[in-house]
C-alpha cells in the first residue's frame, strides 16, 4: 500500500516540493546543519527529516520515489510499533486488527505517501506514549522503558521542534494528573535524567543553528512554534470544528466507532476517582489512550493554524481503541454505542460516497476558478472514476453494516471494511493520481526539467504566478518567483545571460511589453516555457 506507484506522482506544492528540495540542496551543498530552500535559509523545520531524505537520494537517486521513501518506511515502522505494543497486551488477533485499522484509512495512506515531516514524527511520538505506558506497568526493565520515553521525545523534537514533545505530553500530563500519580512519576520516572536524555538528542543541532544564525533563527523558530499556535499561518485557519470532519472522513470507516469508545472510556475515570478502580488492564489502557486522543484533539483545535495532517498523531491510539471495541463485538457482546456507531458509519459512508459520485458536477461548476491556477484542467474528463470510487465506498459501507447486523457474520466486518479501503486506494493511486499528474501538477514541473538542461550557471529561471517550490527540485537550481506586476522585473530582465520563464499560458498577456518577442519554447497543458534567447542559434 505504501510502495504502489510511490514515485508516479510529481511533488505537490507546497510542503512536498519544499521538503524534497531542501534535502536535495543539503546533499548538493554538503551543509548538514543549516537547511536551505531555493538556496535561502529554511528555518521552518529541524534537519532530521532532511537527513533521511538525503540518505534516500544517495540510495535511489534524486527522484520522487527517493523523496517519499522515508515516509513510506516510517509508515511501515509505525505499523510494527503498533503491532508489537498491542500484541504485548492483548495478543495477535487484536494486534492485527489495530495495525490494519491504522493502515486502512484515507489519511494514513495519504500522509505516508507524501514528503512530509509528520510520518517520521508520529513514529517517535507513538513510541513515546507506548514506552510511557510500558514503563508505568512494568517494574522489571522500567528504567529502560523510561529511557526510550525520553529518547523518543528528543528525536521527535529533532524532527519537528517542540511539538515532538508536546504531542506525547498532552496525553501523559492529564493522565498522571487524573490518576494522581505525580509522586510515583517523580520517584520512578527520573525526570531530571530524562531532561538530560532529551537534550542530548535534540540540543546539539539547535545550539549549532543558534550559533550560526543567531537572532534570525530564533525569530523564525518562534514564528513556527508559538506563532503557528497563536495566529493562522499561510491562511490555514478554520473553525473550532475543523477536525470533526477531518477525523470522520480521514479515519473512515473506523471513525464511526471512535466517539463512543472515547466517551465510555473517559467515563470510567469517575469510578476510579470514587475508589472503585478499573475492572481490567484493558479498561485502564483504554482510559490512557482516550485521554491522549482527546488531549490531541483539544490541543490542535485550540491552535490557530489548522491543517488536516496535524491530527494524524492521534490515529495510532485511536486504532487501538477501535480494535478493542471490535474485540468485544466479535465475542458476542453489544459494546456501548453500537446503534449510534452504525448510524455514524452509514451517514459518513453515504455522504462520502455520494459526494464522490457528484464530483464531476462540482468540478464543472468551479471550472472557471480551477483553470485560473491549472489551465490544463479544462481538458480533463473524469469519466467513470468518481462513480466507481463512490460506489466502492457505498457498497463497502452497506456490506460492513450488513455484517455487523448478524452475529454469525460480524467477524467478516473488518475484512469487508479493509477490502473497501484497499480497492478505493488502488483506484486513487492507479487511476486518479495519473489524471492529477497530467493536468494539474505535472506540466510546470516538466517545463522546469526542460529549463534545467538549457540554462547555464549564470542564467535565470523565473516562475510567474502562485509560488511553486517544487520547480526548484525539477530545475535543480534557484528559481525566482514573481508576480506579473512586481517591481523586480526590471532587475531580472537587465541581468546578464539567458532568462527562462514558466507561467500559466493566459498570464503571457500580463508580462512586460519588452518580453513580447521572447521565444515560446513549449506550451504544455496550459503552461508555457519562454526564453529570452532561441535555444538554437543560426550560424553563417
Amino acid at each position: 500500500m505504501f510502495g504502489l506507484d510511490l514515485g508516479g506522482l510529481g511533488l505537490t506544492d507546497r510542503d512536498e516540493g519544499s521538503n524534497a528540495e531542501a534535502a536535495r540542496e543539503m546533499l548538493e551543498t554538503g551543509d548538514w546543519i543549516s537547511p536551505t530552500l531555493n538556496y535561502e535559509p529554511r528555518y521552518a523545520k529541524p534537519a532530521f527529516v532532511y537527513w533521511l531524505i538525503s540518505g534516500s537520494y544517495t540510495l535511489w537517486g534524486i527522484n520522487e520515489f527517493a523523496a517519499r521513501f522515508p515516509s513510506a518506511l516510517s509508515g511501515l515502522c509505525l505499523m510494527l510499533v503498533q503491532y508489537a505494543f498491542v500484541h504485548r497486551w492483548f495478543g495477535a488477533p487484536v494486534a492485527w486488527m489495530a495495525s490494519l485499522m491504522l493502515l486502512l484509512n484515507m489519511e494514513f495512506l495519504g500522509i505516508n505517501r507524501m514528503v512530509l515531516t509528520d510520518p517520521v514524527l508520529v513514529v517517535f511520538t507513538t513510541l513515546t506514549g507506548y514506552s510511557f505506558w510500558q514503563a508505568l506497568q512494568h517494574e522489571q526493565g522500567r528504567h529502560w522503558w523510561f529511557a526510550a520515553f525520553y529518547l523518543a521525545m528528543g528525536f521527535g523534537m529533532l524532527v519537528k521542534g517542540p511539538v515532538g514533545i508536546i504531542i506525547p505530553l498532552v496525553g501523559v500530563i492529564p493522565y498522571v494528573t487524573l490518576m494522581r500519580q505525580w509522586g510515583t512519576f517523580w520517584q520512578k520516572g527520573f525526570p531530571l535524567v530524562g531532561l538530560v536524555l532529551v537534550a542530548a538528542v535534540a540540543a546539539p543541532w539547535y545550539v549549532m543553528m543558534f550559533q550560526i544564525h543567531g537572532e534570525a533563527y530564533w525569530a523564525a523558530a518562534q514564528a513556527n512554534t508559538t506563532g503557528r499556535f497563536m495566529n493562522p499561518m499561510e491562511g490555514h485557519g478554520g473553525t473550532l470544528f475543523f477536525y470533526v470532519p477531518v477525523v470522520l472522513v480521514g479515519f473512515f470507516p473506523w471513525s464511526a466507532f471512535l466517539p463512543f469508545v472515547l466517551y465510555h472510556a473517559l467515563k470510567r475515570w469517575k469510578a476510579y476517582w470514587q475508589g472503585q478502580g478499573f475492572a481490567s488492564q484493558e479498561q485502564h489502557l483504554e482510559f490512557f489512550l482516550s485521554v491522549w486522543v482527546v488531549g490531541l484533539l483539544l490541543f490542535f483545535t485550540l491552535s490557530a493554524t489548522r491543517l488536516p495532517h496535524y491530527i494524524y498523531p492521534a490515529f495510532p491510539a485511536s486504532a487501538v481503541l477501535v480494535a478493542l471495541w471490535w474485540k468485544r463485538f466479535l465475542k458476542g457482546e453489544s459494546p456501548a454505542g453500537f446503534t449510534a456507531s452504525t448510524r455514524i458509519l452509514i451517514g459518513v459512508g453515504y455522504l462520502v460516497g455520494f459526494a464522490l459520485m457528484f464530483a464531476p458536477a462540482v468540478f464543472h461548476f468551479f471550472i472557471k476558478q480551477i483553470i485560473k491556477e491549472f489551465p490544463g484542467a479544462v481538458q480533463l474528463e473524469l469519466g467513470w472514476l468518481p462513480m466507481m470510487m463512490g460506489l466502492v465506498i457505498i457498497i463497502g459501507t452497506m456490506g460492513l453494516r450488513q455484517c455487523m447486523a448478524s452475529e454469525s457474520t460480524r467477524y467478516l466486518g473488518v475484512w469487508v471494511a479493509g477490502v473497501m479501503m484497499v480497492v478505493f486506494a488502488c483506484l486513487v493511486v492507479r487511476v486518479g493520481l495519473p489524471m492529477y499528474q497530467e493536468y494539474f501538477i505535472g506540466p510546470p514541473q516538466e517545463l522546469a526539467g526542460i529549463a534545467r538542461y538549457n540554462l547555464g550557471t549564470e542564467d535565470r529561471l523565473i516562475q510567474v504566478g502562485r509560488k511553486r517550490p517544487s520547480l526548484s527540485f525539477y530545475a535543480q537550481r534557484k528559481v525566482y518567483f514573481l508576480g506579473p506586476g512586481d517591481e523586480e522585473w526590471s532587475q531580472h530582465l537587465s541581468a546578464p545571460g539567458r532568462k527562462m520563464i514558466i507561467l500559466q499560458t493566459p498570464l503571457r498577456r500580463e508580462l512586460p511589453e519588452s518580453m513580447s518577442d521572447w521565444t515560446v519554447v513549449l506550451d504544455h497543458n496550459g503552461f508555457s516555457l519562454l526564453s529570452s534567447e532561441p535555444l538554437l542559434k543560426e550560424h553563417s
